[in-house]
């Protein structure tokens, strides 16, 4: 297998699943905001949030470069642990019943009751629309352009397949969002945040190693093995956590 598919190609899925997740967030919001308060101000404040999220782009994707390679892979290696632990840790939880799986649809009625309460205006520039909006794409944005940067930057090459990947989700997602006007609740969001959590646990022990200068058996094919590792022991939690629970005394739950 071509060193440059195995370095490319889980960047590219990473950054697509991971921004998958994000932007079907932000459009729950997002659609909420435009079938509330107008759309006119729900796509402004977005359009706005998105253009900041460029600039910060391409402000932080030169400087990368003119770091050190093992220092960016061992700072944006950990950085990318510690994220993906978080959100395999959220789908570890959600699988085994712990806590309540994501509802974008219940999300997206909450949004429109909250913003319905302050009156609703269709026409002409709505500042807590806009501000919402705004607010939302931000949020989401910053950790899509955190995960880019982090399995990106860490290997010469890779930050552009990361960016395509990531382009790739925002567009599916518009287009879903542009054709539906509904909340994309169809897409198995705990599933994408479980292959995320693993990918972003993987790449970031594998990046780790690399800055420490550790020597991975297979070199590039240890991200493989990695993932699998990952994958294996997240499984296993779930199954164990699942079992702890059916086992404990009805009146132990809280």
């Amino acid at each position: 297998m071509p060193a440059d598919f195995i370095h490319a190609g889980p960047s590219v899925l990473a950054a697509f699943l991971a921004s998958l997740v994000e932007f079907v967030e932000a459009l729950t919001v997002v659609l909420a905001v435009g079938a509330t308060r107008g759309w006119r101000s729900a796509l402004g404040g977005s359009a706005s949030a998105m253009l900041v999220l460029l600039v910060l782009v391409a402000v932080i994707g030169p400087l990368l470069t003119s770091i050190p390679l093992g220092a960016v892979q061992l700072t944006l290696g950990a950085l990318a642990l510690l994220f993906g632990m978080r959100w395999l840790r959220k789908a570890i939880l959600r699988s085994a019943g712990v806590i309540p799986l994501h509802d974008e649809d219940a999300l997206y009625a909450r949004q429109r009751e909250a913003l319905g309460a302050g009156g609703l205006r269709r026409s002409g520039w709505d500042a807590m629309a806009v501000s919402a909006a705004f607010k939302i794409t931000m949020i989401e944005g910053i950790e899509v352009v955190f995960i880019v940067i982090a399995v990106g930057a860490s290997g010469r090459g890779l930050l552009v397949p990361a960016a395509l990947g990531a382009l790739a989700a925002f567009c599916v997602v518009v287009l879903l969002g542009a054709a539906l006007r509904r909340p994309v609740s169809m897409i198995p969001e705990n599933i994408l945040k479980f292959a995320v959590g693993v990918l972003l646990c993987s790449y970031g022990t594998f990046w780790v190693g690399e800055g420490a200068s550790i020597p991975w058996p297979g070199g590039d094919l240890s991200l493989l093995w990695l993932c699998l590792g990952f994958l294996l022991a997240a499984l296993g939690t779930v199954s164990l956590v699942t079992r702890r629970r059916a086992l404990a005394p009805a009146g132990s739950a809280r």
